[in-house]
């Protein structure tokens, strides 16, 4: 089991100053390797459909939105798991979550392995970022203490990777985006999700 996490919004609270209202964190899951291979090749051929190279990212909030459209239409066939996790920002009262970024992130990205009814198990995860060297330590300590016990194991492993070089963290990206697209009011708020709609699992908002 492999699973390409990303996130969209932002952990800020400077509501006044720009931060967003929601955060995202969205899972994209694979049962199979080969799929995420095939799945890759498709989207690289979608890039260079459009006149891309391999070094162009498909950033959701950076993408139009007919290419928009043509990457989730090009992922549909394939076989993954979408969950994610929509957290409205104006719910959060402890204050360390608002005034930690690192301890925001590392939270939520627990929540959303940890409540995933069972869909997950001894999965390889693979998440948007680097981070420096001692930050990278404490969150996989976090994660591996939280979501492993000596009956069940949620987490095989966990390893940052840069998204310029990886297309599925891109996926994770666009799709993370494209839940987020759906809290707001825009005229395209549904337009993205309902392409790959068979695909998700679940999304669930935090209370």
């Amino acid at each position: 089991m492999l699973v390409f996490i990303d996130d969209s919004g932002d952990p800020g609270f400077k509501f006044n100053k720009g931060s967003t209202s929601h955060f995202v964190i969205a899972m994209v899951i694979f049962d199979d390797d080969l799929e995420v291979e095939k799945t890759a090749v498709a989207i690289k051929e979608l890039k260079r459909d459009i006149g891309l190279s391999d070094a162009d990212e498909f950033r959701f909030f950076k993408t139009c939105n007919d290419y928009k459209k043509l990457f989730f239409k090009k992922i549909k066939p394939f076989s993954f798991k979408i969950r994610a996790l929509v957290v409205n920002k104006s719910v959060i009262y402890s204050t360390k979550l608002k005034t930690d970024k690192n301890s925001f992130y590392a939270y939520f990205i627990k929540e959303v392995i940890k409540k995933s009814h069972n869909t997950l198990l001894n999965a390889r995860i693979r998440i948007d970022g680097s981070g420096d060297r001692i930050f990278r330590r404490n969150f996989f300590t976090y994660l591996r203490r939280e979501l492993n016990s000596t009956d069940r194991k949620l987490m095989k492993n966990c390893k940052m990777l840069d998204s310029k070089g990886n297309v599925m963290i891109q996926m994770a990206d666009m799709v993370a985006g494209c839940v987020n697209r759906t809290q707001s009011t825009k005229p395209d708020a549904k337009d993205y999700i309902k392409i790959i709609k068979g695909h998700v699992e679940d999304i669930w908002r935090f209370k």
